[in-house]
């Protein structure tokens, strides 16, 4: 038997093969994720979708129709195992852990997060969906019937999908077949989806007839359900919109990840771009030092470009020579006369809240300090205080001393250094930061940053505690407010001993700041003391000449605790 040797070269010189393929590559990706509760039907609604759009090969559908392990009915094959792919998933029925499937049509290329539904696997399911542009949470109508409402297996699932962020949620009510198609039922179904949806402020969500078993409108439009006029699951994935369409008029956030010197002539500084549109001539602000300058080069190895959008990588070259490194971030400068509605700078600061899922055996206490990553800021986060526990199945919220594995919770942090953050609703890569154990580097917790808390009957948001507190002439006052600091939980010094000398001021109250703690000061200081101050520290400087320390503590350091 001889064998013919194919040259790739024939491909490539070949039109429409190239065609074929720049068509394949400028598909738009839509990632999605599915969860449901045990029995509900999801891993065989993927099976079926991988079937039905002829995305299995023959030998894996000839193993599945061989296996000795078959819990279809009326001599239907088991689509479920296509997806459920560990030895303990396929002998229990259920989903265990994250697993991802590729597949495509003509008009779209899809990649599914197949996630657990079980409350016990809470971390496996925030972590498929969390990069998903929709989600499908799966529903029993027989079990619906049976239980005379939504299970809280898929309130859970909803509100896990709300809370990641989520844009497109889809209601598929599956096995539609044993409850005989009802029309009835099906629109109990959709009225009570619709009604948690509206609870959780999901915007965009749709409900969806069909049992995945029979192959009624996953793919194709089911003869059995003529009194339902929307689209098949396959076609709502192929025409939802995807959320970058409407990234691009967004405010700028271009995070520095690396600074480029390849020789003396070029200094670039690399990054992805994570909200918004960055163009060349642009006018744009460094954070922290809050120096301006002009987008010179936008840079990559296929050339200059004049914009770049998310979620584009690039090398950016400014027209001055300012101090910006790894951590830092560019933000776009206002503009004059600009007429838009959306704030142009992100949240700077220390004390931040978000909603934190915890994936980790030992417990989140209040106190404990973690490395928290953020866009390409490291930085030390101390837990303040658990405001409140969600139960993911009422969604009713409760007091917790601590945060124990697979629970949600909203946490107050503390950081040594400022965050330039925007609300977890607003974007998704500003808006997140990962929790590290410091001593074991183990991943224990994601968490979802929230908007700084508006003052009741003012708009105007927490101010920023100070890295420095000037208070000339008034050591009683210091004292004072170190010992109310200290009775608030916060760390608070007086750098007013004789053996720092104004020389040294400045380095000290450097490694107070990095050190999470409040630089106090009574000694009158110099133009130059302060100028070396303010080159040390990234926080803020307050020097206030005759001191209201209520207002100072009302203002910026308010007591924290948990609500009930």
């Amino acid at each position: 038997m001889s064998v013919t040797a194919i040259d790739p070269r024939h491909y490539a010189s070949d039109p429409a093969f190239n065609t074929f393929l720049e068509a394949h590559l400028s598909q738009e990706l839509l990632r999605f994720t599915t969860a449901g509760s045990v029995d509900d039907g999801k891993s065989t609604l993927i099976g079926r979708l991988l079937h039905d759009t002829r995305s299995v090969y023959e030998d894996q559908l000839a193993a599945i129709k061989k296996s000795r392990v078959n819990r279809a009915s009326n001599g239907h094959v088991d689509l479920s195992l296509l997806t459920d792919g560990l030895r303990a998933e396929r002998e229990q029925g259920i989903t265990i852990d994250v697993a991802y499937r590729y597949f495509s049509t003509s008009r779209r290329k899809f990649i599914i997060a197949d996630t657990p539904g079980h409350e016990q696997y809470t971390r496996n399911m925030a972590t498929g969906a969390s990069t998903a542009d929709a989600a499908i949470v799966l529903i029993d109508a027989a079990a619906f019937l049976k239980h005379g409402g939504l299970l809280p297996q898929s309130r859970r699932h909803t509100y896990i999908a709300s809370l990641l962020g989520i844009p497109h949620v889809v209601a598929a009510v599956n096995k539609m077949d044993l409850v005989g198609y009802s029309e009835e039922t099906f629109a109990k179904i959709r009225a009570e989806f619709n009604a948690l949806a509206e609870r959780l402020n999901l915007h965009s969500t749709t409900t969806i007839p069909l049992s995945a078993l029979e192959g009624d409108n996953v793919v194709t439009p089911s003869v059995n359900t003529p009194w339902y006029e929307g689209p098949t699951l396959l076609e709502y994935l192929e025409t939802v919109p995807l959320r970058q369409q409407l990234n691009h008029e967004e405010p700028l956030r271009f995070p520095v990840q690396l600074v480029q010197r390849p020789d003396r002539t070029f200094r670039g500084f690399s990054g992805q771009v994570a909200r918004g549109t960055l163009s060349a001539g642009q006018r744009v602000i460094a954070l922290p030092s809050r120096r301006t300058s002009t987008v010179k080069r936008i840079v990559t190895y296929d050339g200059d470009l004049r914009q770049a959008s998310h979620p584009r990588s690039v090398t950016v070259e400014l027209a001055d020579e300012i101090d910006l490194s790894r951590g830092e971030m560019l933000i776009a400068a206002p503009e004059e006369n600009s007429t838009s509605a959306q704030p142009s700078e992100p949240h700077i600061s220390r004390r931040v809240r978000a909603t934190v899922v915890w994936m980790h055996e030992e417990p989140l206490i209040p106190g404990r300090t973690y490395i928290a990553k953020h866009t390409t800021r490291t930085v030390r986060a101390t837990a303040h205080a658990i405001r409140h526990r969600v139960d993911v199945n009422t969604l009713d919220h409760l007091t917790a001393p601590q945060l124990a594995l697979n629970e949600i919770a909203e946490v107050e942090f503390e950081t040594n250094l400022p965050l330039f953050y925007d609300a977890y609703s607003a974007n998704r890569i500003t808006g997140s930061l990962i929790l590290v154990d410091g001593l074991t580097n183990a991943t224990v917790g994601a968490a979802m940053l929230l908007a700084p808390e508006t003052r009741s009957g003012n708009t105007k948001t927490a101010a920023t505690p100070p890295a420095f507190l000037l208070i000339p002439n008034q050591p009683a006052a210091a004292e004072r407010l170190v010992d109310a600091l200290t009775a608030r939980g916060h760390r608070a010094v007086v750098l007013d001993d004789p053996a720092i000398p104004d020389s040294a001021l400045a380095a000290a109250a450097r490694a107070l700041e990095l050190a999470n703690t409040l630089a106090i000061s009574a000694r009158p200081l110099s133009h130059d003391v302060l100028s070396r101050l303010e080159s040390a520290i990234t926080g803020d400087i307050l020097v206030a000449e005759d001191l209201d320390e209520a207002r100072f503590l009302e203002t910026y350091l308010e007591p924290t605790g948990a609500k009930a």
